[in-house]
């Protein structure tokens, strides 16, 4: 072999030796580059995974809470509407039994108060008083005239009244009345009375 074929082949040589030192780096690059980007997906991917499970985590939070608060709501919907289906139950018990107050022994003493209570709430010095036929029969023309000497005003027997029991008191021009029948009254302390009626029918003392 001459001495130029000699150079040749370890020219030849040393280039292909450069030649695979260069790929080697050029692989362990690639290797490096794509471990890293496996690496940055693999973290990328737990952090995607952890956000969903967090997301789902406050979403299973969020909506146990919505249910717990829902189920809370129609909870207190029921026992408030069982609540005033034993006050209506109640307060209907109570107006069944008004009927039988004309028949008290003290009733006339019921119905002379309820005139003088009505006349101080009407705020007239003349009045018609209208009652059921068993009041009107209590409040004649003579104690109306007594009553209306007491109160400084003027009391009329007025018209009778059909269904109600008490009276209703109006100014002889009909612009102004007041009702003071029973179950009026009883309607006016419904409101009042709804607490303590609630608590006892609870077993709680009032």
């Amino acid at each position: 072999m001459s001495p130029e074929q000699n150079n040749i082949q370890a020219l030849e040589s040393a280039i292909m030796e450069e030649a695979a030192k260069e790929a080697r780096k050029i692989l362990a690059e690639a290797q490096a580059q794509a471990d890293s980007i496996r690496g940055q997906a693999q973290a990328q991917s737990e952090a995607k995974r952890e956000t969903i499970l967090q997301q789902a985590r406050e979403e299973a939070k969020a909506t146990g809470e919505h249910t717990v608060a829902t189920a809370q709501l129609e909870a207190q919907r029921l026992k408030l509407r069982r609540r005033e289906e034993a006050l209506t139950r109640v307060f209907a018990d109570a107006h069944q039994q008004l009927a039988p107050v004309a028949q008290w022994p003290d009733y006339e003493q019921i119905a002379h108060r309820l005139v003088r209570e009505a006349v101080e709430h009407l705020g007239t010095d003349e009045a018609l008083v209208r009652a059921d036929e068993k009041t009107q029969r209590i409040l004649s023309g003579e104690v109306l005239a007594d009553l209306g000497q007491e109160l400084g005003v003027r009391l009329h027997t007025g018209e009778l009244l059909a269904q109600s029991i008490g009276v209703v008191l109006e100014t002889p021009d009909y612009h102004r009345r007041y009702d003071n029948t029973l179950e009026t009254r009883l309607g006016r302390m419904k409101d009042s009375l709804r607490t303590p009626v609630y608590h006892i029918l609870m077993g709680e003392t009032v």
